[in-house]
């Protein structure tokens, strides 16, 4: 769902730059207190990140000649909150953009709108509401995974719908035409992240159990939250 180089118009692209900026600047601080407090994160920081662009890169054709791709920030979500993938998410759309052309500079602040923003606020609040529901860590996880994914697609089809407006049914129209064939990669792709990022969690309750218990995911004596 990377919007390409130059496809948005100018005031489009100033826009969502300015409307994502706050919350990127917002992650720099939560990434600085987060290690500030807790130094000992800073691998599982790391996995998290390589995690958002591994999986972010992974490029598939879409029915329109466009491409669609999981996001990857379900995992960072989960083990550090929404703030710090905005920051994680423009880190890592900016190196796809100058490295593997995915996505663009012009671009940025609306995938990053997207990608970092809405999509971790979402998997954020469905992970608290399913944990708080009492489901599984496993359940959990799956659905935020992909409720992120699906609302960053839904995002990105609502920029294009704005940018470029159906002549006939505007906007709205316009957007269910995006959603609609997005739909069709998209949706499977996101039960593929849900899947991925469940197995990631597991492994890291298995093997990192330590910092899974300063996270808070983990009690007493590996019980899990």
């Amino acid at each position: 769902m990377h919007i390409m180089e130059g496809f948005l118009p100018a005031r489009d692209a100033i826009a969502w730059s300015a409307v994502a900026a706050p919350f990127v600047m917002a992650g720099v601080r939560s990434v600085e207190r987060s290690l500030a407090q807790k130094p000992r994160l800073k691998a599982l920081l790391g996995v998290a990140i390589a995690f958002t662009f591994a999986l972010s890169a992974l490029k598939l054709p879409s029915v329109t000649g466009s491409c669609s791709h999981p996001t990857g920030v379900g995992l960072g979500t989960i083990l550090f909150g929404p703030l710090v993938m905005a920051l994680t998410s423009s880190v890592v759309l900016l190196f796809q953009a100058l490295l593997l052309a995915h996505g663009g500079i012009t671009t940025l602040g609306a995938n990053t709108f997207s990608m970092g923003v809405v999509g971790p606020l979402i998997t954020y609040m469905v992970f608290r509401l399913a944990r708080k529901g009492g489901l599984g860590i496993g359940p959990s996880v799956f659905a935020a995974a992909v409720s992120g994914n699906i609302a960053t697609y839904l995002t990105t089809s609502l920029q294009l719908a704005l940018a470029y407006p159906d002549p006939t049914g505007g906007i709205i129209l316009s957007l269910v035409k995006f959603a609609g064939i997005f739909a069709v990669t998209q949706v499977p792709l996101a039960v593929t992240e849900g899947l991925l990022t469940v197995m990631m969690v597991n492994l890291l309750l298995a093997y990192s159990t330590s910092e899974m218990r300063t996270l808070g995911l983990i009690v007493g004596g590996g019980k899990q939250v």
